[in-house]
């Protein structure tokens, strides 16, 4: 494939679950995002990327995530036309890599170990509290954009199990009493 040796060199990870998507957005979402994007981000890169080739799609992709957060469906659409890349193509790495959302993210992404030894040390019980404290599921954002909530396989701190990160700041020994704690700090 001709993204694998750019793929290994930015260490991205396949999506583990090909047939679950939970990143669609509605018709109703696309237009209302639509609406109140602004293209300029999205031709900027185009320029300064000059000329796109199928080689660049990941780079592009990162970039133009970069700029909105997010794959925004219509940006995306744009720019396979500018660029004459198959939206097919397009839309398939965007899909199949865990680095792309098509639907806008928490501007906190919390993360959290579903590892052995976080679940020898009750992470379950983690994640069903910050699924109550944040009322969304497993890869859902609640609803006022403020946290995405996401499980991991591991996240390389077992001496902290059980764990969790949100953003860049690593929480360990956490028990269901001290998520509301710590998700208030990210107001």
């Amino acid at each position: 494939m001709v993204f694998s040796a750019v793929a290994r060199s930015v260490r991205l990870r396949p999506k583990t679950t090909a047939c679950k998507r939970t990143d669609r957005m509605t018709p109703e979402e696309t237009a209302a995002t639509a609406e109140t994007l602004d293209p300029a981000p999205a031709l900027k890169i185009l320029e300064d990327m000059h000329p796109v080739t199928a080689s660049d799609l990941i780079p592009l992709l990162q970039k133009l995530q970069d700029a909105y957060g997010y794959l925004p469906r219509e940006i995306v659409l744009d720019v396979c036309k500018r660029t004459r890349l198959p939206a097919s193509r397009v839309f398939g790495v965007a899909t199949f890599y865990e680095q792309f959302h098509l639907t806008p993210r928490g501007r906190h992404l919390i993360r959290c170990c579903r590892g052995t030894a976080c679940h020898v040390r009750g992470g379950q019980a983690v994640i069903r509290a910050l699924e109550r404290e944040l009322g969304v599921t497993e890869g859902g954002t609640t609803a006022d954009r403020r946290f995405t909530f996401e499980t991991v396989a591991c996240l390389g701190t077992c001496f902290l199990a059980p764990v969790i990160m949100v953003d860049d700041d690593y929480h360990g020994k956490v028990s269901p009493g001290k998520v509301k704690k710590i998700l208030d700090r990210y107001k």
